[in-house]
């Protein structure tokens, strides 16, 4: 599976559990809880990227960003977002210099 077909497939994934059982599937319990919920899960792995990055072991820093993109697609999927929205902004981001960026934002 290619990194687009995985997010895709995470995507749609994602999307099925919004119907699910909170007893039954974590994602459908994040769901449940609301954005509240997904924040806190959100701040945890957050934090738990920022600790792996200190550390010497890669593959503990991946699983943790793993961990946060994971959620931070719960939350799109929660708004009715998904992985594509954050392509295109990304695509709209690229080739502009972060700076320039930054500065059309706060006008």
């Amino acid at each position: 599976m290619s990194n687009i077909d995985i997010f895709t497939a995470l995507d749609n994934a994602l999307a099925q559990r919004r119907q699910a059982d909170p007893a039954k599937s974590y994602t459908a319990s994040l769901y449940a809880g609301g954005t509240s919920a997904i924040n806190t899960k959100i701040t945890e792995e957050a934090g738990e990227v920022v600790e792996a990055a200190l550390e010497d072991d890669d593959a503990h820093l991946v699983h943790e960003v793993a961990d946060l993109w994971f959620h931070c697609m719960v939350l799109l999927q929660s708004r009715g977002l998904d992985v594509k929205a954050v392509e295109d902004e990304l695509a709209r981001r690229f080739g502009i210099s972060g700076i320039q960026e930054k500065a059309a934002r706060s006008r």
